[in-house]
């Protein structure tokens, strides 16, 4: 059975590009939602607050993101190009 991949890995360095409507779907909503949280914190936000309505959000999402290119992705490895 052929797997379709939602992303492929970059010609330069480590990491992933969306390759399918999928990949491009996930990425998408990965920076609607990052904007979305940076909505919540103003310049009156307190550092806990930023903390628990930015940055802990932000790292769950980033670390989310990698988890399914890895998943629906080529294998990542350092690659200095072809």
């Amino acid at each position: 059975m052929k797997t379709n991949l939602w992303f492929k890995r970059k010609i330069y360095g480590w990491g992933w590009y969306p390759c399918s409507w999928q990949g491009w779907a996930v990425t998408l909503a990965y920076i609607l939602l990052v904007f979305a949280f940076s909505q919540t914190i103003d310049e009156n936000s307190l550092p806990r607050e930023v903390f628990f309505t930015f940055i802990f959000p932000l790292v769950l999402l980033t670390a989310l993101l990698i988890k399914i290119a890895y998943k629906t992705g080529e294998k990542p490895r350092w690659s200095w190009g072809k």
